[in-house]
This record gives structure tokens, C-alpha cells and sequence, in this order.
């Protein structure tokens, strides 16, 4: 079986320089990075650690995020629960690899503005058993959809705001494949989807709480009024 690493396609070089190019290569970009790290006031504490403010506040907000679900997929992957089909092996796989190639684009692009690496806790989820593992993966899925839905608003930056956007697409991918693996056909339910069909948001605020349920590095954002217990 291939490591976490061999199964990444992008390196954080090539995630950087993805990220740069995005941002509007060049001069361009790295004006981009070095304007925005006025705000790099993250703040690690006895209980955690708080994302900072601005731009980079909410990079690494998602950071947090990403790097919760890489880890939970390459655990999946890695010991696959009881009676996984060749298909479901495959699709969990490639979101895998997606998460592992979120998580190094968000590092490389905050560089030295990023947080630190955190260490999840995944003890409350059987990984030998189908429904515990799907319903944690409905649960991160539908969070992080919730996530960058709820808190896109508060980037400033335009090109930011776009790669927020392309990668919380990718991240909708996810949750529907995992909710049709749950229950066939729900994959835009009412659950998720407000009356005008369109997604329901949450605010950062809202979802930490949710992520540090599965972290032992707590993630505070006390600039969005949420500190960590």
C-alpha cells in the first residue's frame, strides 16, 4: 500500500507555487503574502491554539480543518473498515488524497503564517465498522461544506475568496458521495439545504467546537468569538 506521502500529488513546493499562481503569480503574488502577514498574530496558549485574525485568521481556520480530515481519511484508508467494497475503497482513496493535497496547499501558502500541526483524536470512531466511519466522514463533510460557506465572507482578499471557493466545491463533492453511501438520494437533503435549496452556513464560532470534538490540539478564534475550554 502507497504512504500518505507517496499518494499526495502536490509537494508543499508545488503547493506554493500553485498558490502563487493563483493568487496572481509573481510580484503579484508574493505582494499578496507579504501585505497580508500583518496579521500574523496566531496565538498558541496552554489549551491550544487561536488562529489569529484577517485573511491568514480564516486560512487557518480552514487549515485546521483540513488537516482534521486528511488525517481522518489516511486512517480510513489505512485500516479499512469491515466489509468496504473495491469502489468505496477507491472514492474514500481519492478524497484522501484530496484532503492530504488541501491540507499541504493551505501550509504551503501561510508559510510561517500557518498554525502548528495539529494532533487529532479520533477515539470516539470505530474505524473497523462501516456506519461509525461514514457517519464521522457525513459529520466532518457537511461541516467543512458549512464552514467555508459561513465564514467566505470575511476574506478580504479577492483571490483568497476564489480558491476558497473552488476547494469548498470539492469539499460538496465529498459530502454528497458520503451521504448517498449513508442513505441513497440524500445528498441534498433538507438537513443541508435551506428552503431557497441553497446551503446552510456556520460560523466559526459554531464549527470549532465541532473539530475540537475530534482534536487534542484545541483550536481557538477568540478575534470570531470562540475560545477554546
Amino acid at each position: 500500500m502507497k504512504t500518505e506521502t507517496q499518494n499526495n500529488p502536490l509537494d508543499v513546493n508545488m503547493a506554493r507555487r500553485s498558490f502563487l499562481r493563483y493568487a496572481g503569480a509573481g510580484v503579484a503574488g508574493v505582494g499578496l503574502l507579504t501585505a497580508a502577514s500583518c496579521h500574523k498574530d496566531k496565538i498558541v496558549t496552554n489549551t491550544g491554539i487561536d488562529i489569529g485574525s484577517g485573511d491568514f485568521g480564516i486560512l487557518n481556520f480552514a487549515y485546521a480543518l483540513e488537516q482534521l480530515e486528511a488525517a481522518f481519511y489516511v486512517q480510513v484508508i489505512a485500516s479499512p473498515y469491515s466489509g468496504i467494497t473495491v469502489n468505496e475503497q477507491s472514492r474514500l482513496t481519492d478524497i484522501r488524497d484530496h484532503e492530504v493535497c488541501h491540507r499541504e496547499f493551505f501550509k504551503a501558502a501561510l508559510a510561517t503564517n500557518a498554525i502548528v500541526g495539529l494532533t487529532p483524536d479520533f477515539s470516539s470512531i470505530n474505524f473497523s465498522d462501516r456506519t461509525s466511519v461514514l457517519n464521522a466522514a457525513k459529520a466532518f463533510e457537511d461541516t467543512g461544506v458549512t464552514a467555508y460557506n459561513g465564514s467566505g465572507y470575511l476574506i478580504q482578499s479577492s483571490a483568497y475568496l476564489g480558491l476558497a471557493g473552488k476547494i469548498v466545491s470539492v469539499e460538496a463533492r465529498h459530502a454528497s458521495y458520503i451521504r448517498d453511501l449513508i442513505s441513497p438520494g440524500s445528498f441534498a437533503d433538507s438537513t443541508v439545504l435551506d428552503a431557497n435549496a441553497m446551503d446552510q452556513p456556520k460560523t466559526i464560532a459554531q464549527v470549532l467546537p465541532i473539530a475540537n470534538g475530534f482534536l487534542k490540539t484545541k483550536v481557538s478564534a477568540s478575534n470570531y468569538g470562540y475560545v477554546a475550554s
